[in-house]
């Protein structure tokens, strides 16, 4: 009896890891971790006294990177907990089409058209605007967890 298995592995990332795992007790503020699968930036930390059976606690508040929504989550704080592995990257803005996709382009020339304005209305509204009004604009994007978002805008320097 001939058992054939033909494995195929095929990836297309270079391997690196979506979180780090890191102590709840060393994630402060303004730092990132995982709640509910979500990738968050901390905005509080507070840390309760060892109780009768054991364990210092960590309360985190943190805002979802992406959605703005708040989350929050009790760690013990000698227990792991994940820590997204975010990157950010700044790119030139080339146009805006009329559905909100953004044709972006980087430091090499590579151009990105897959982002759309962000969900945050008042961003979006600025990044259009000061497109509108002919401005050469910088932005943001931030990757994280298989995900990426434009969070932030600047008008480019006048040297570039």
């Amino acid at each position: 009896m001939a058992d054939h298995h033909d494995t195929t592995f095929e990836s297309a990332d270079s391997g690196a890891s979506l979180t780090i795992p890191q102590q709840a007790g060393q994630v402060r503020k303004n730092g990132f971790i995982v709640i509910k699968g979500r990738p968050c930036k901390v905005v509080d930390v507070s840390t309760s006294k060892t109780g009768k059976h054991g364990h210092a606690k960590c309360h985190f508040v943190a805002l979802d990177i992406f959605t703005g929504k708040k989350m929050e989550e009790l760690v013990p704080s000698t227990h792991n907990c994940e820590v997204p592995n975010v990157q950010r990257q700044e790119y030139s803005l080339l146009d805006i089409d009329e559905d909100g996709f953004c044709s972006l382009m980087d430091d090499q020339g590579n151009t990105k058209d897959d982002l759309r304005l962000p969900s945050d209305e008042n961003l979006a509204k600025q990044i259009q605007d000061m497109f509108d009004e002919g401005k050469e604009l910088v932005v943001t994007v931030l990757k994280a967890m298989d995900e990426e978002a434009i969070n932030m805008a600047k008008e480019a320097a006048a040297g570039k």
